[in-house]
């Protein structure tokens, strides 16, 4: 293996490309996904474990070396652009192009970021990729539960521990494990769920969960706090109610709803004459998680919650079709340029 890094370092050093085509050639032969530098790090597990460390150096040298050259040949062609280009009349109006726009789902996003950021919360991200520990057995999931079921789940095949995550509580169990209370967060991240694709439903999704635990931590500073993000985010006048529930991760439990932001709770058919819509689920964290993740029950207490960002986002523009979110059309996408 080290004879045939040699050869390739050499071929690196003394190649010379003419154009763009040939560097793109070039890139793709060692960098590209199918690459000579994936092939060899995959016969890179089978080197003897004596070896492995200088072998490893010399596979990062290699890669560098691919990656400067690179760099050296596109730095020269926008050079010798630059210099052999024509100048044009400066007395032309310029064009200025299209202005662009945030997608909808980053506005909610970052809106949500600056209620919660208010009330101290941090912001935490976490892997996409998970494993089952993370996604389910620190969370209390019991071992039939559906959501651990292929039909609801996307699991990696060739290790069935990892699966895309379902949700961003993985990133609460990752929080706990590396920090000790009092812990005040949210997380924000795409999440993946093995469903239809539907004007209501989509195969990938975005939530933001959060996670307060300290010290003498109640099921009122739970309610409060999600009544400050109802407000802040719909209205001042908007009012909440929370229903008992069920999640293996919080004891008690709650769905929360809030009063129908189009008709004032008076009734309409976007609440099914209901005068209230579900927007998140909540509860106090179960002792149970806590003692996984490393955090005393007796000592310490603390409420979670989530929420998906394409609900709150239809609330609050009357988006009544999820697949628009990920299409990339402009003609939706330019509607939400006075929301910057």
């Amino acid at each position: 293996m080290k004879d045939r890094i040699q050869q390739l370092l050499s071929e690196i050093n003394a190649f010379k490309a003419q154009n763009k085509e040939e560097l793109e050639q070039f890139r793709i032969k060692f960098l590209g996904k199918k690459g000579v530098m994936g092939d060899l790090f995959n016969e890179f597990k089978n080197v003897p474990s004596e070896l492995r460390k200088d072998v490893g150096v010399l596979l990062n040298d290699l890669k560098n070396k691919a990656q400067e050259a690179i760099n050296n040949h596109k730095e020269a062609f926008e050079t010798d652009n630059s210099s052999t280009q024509a100048i044009g009349d400066i007395t032309l109006p310029v064009d200025l192009g299209q202005v662009g726009s945030r997608h909808p789902i980053a506005i909610v996003r970052n809106e949500i970021i600056d209620i919660f950021s208010r009330l101290g919360f941090t912001v935490a991200e976490g892997p996409e990729i998970e494993d089952d520990w993370h996604n389910f057995t620190a969370l209390n999931f019991p071992l039939e539960h559906p959501a651990r079921d292929m039909q609801d789940t996307f699991f990696i095949e060739k290790d069935p521990d990892i699966a895309l995550r379902t949700h961003t509580s993985s990133v609460q169990v990752r929080m706990m494990e590396n920090n000790k209370p009092p812990i005040r967060s949210i997380f924000p991240g795409r999440v993946y769920r093995n469903e239809a694709i539907s004007a209501r439903a989509h195969c990938f999704f975005h939530q933001v969960e959060g996670l307060y635990i300290d010290k003498n931590v109640s099921f009122a500073d739970l309610k409060q706090t999600l009544l400050y993000f109802a407000k802040e985010m719909f209205s001042a006048d908007t009012q909440i109610r929370l229903r008992p529930s069920y999640f293996p991760f919080t004891e008690p439990s709650a769905e929360m709803d809030i009063s129908c932001n189009l008709c004032g709770g008076k009734g309409c058919s976007f609440c099914k004459h209901s005068g209230w819509v579900e927007i998140l689920g909540c509860g106090m964290v179960d002792p149970a998680v806590l003692e996984n993740c490393g955090i005393d029950p007796t000592v310490y207490s603390g409420f979670a919650f989530g929420m998906g960002i394409e609900r709150i986002t239809n609330l609050r523009f009357q988006v009544k079709d999820l697949r628009m979110f990920s299409e990339n059309d402009q003609r939706f996408l330019s509607q939400f340029k006075s929301a910057l």
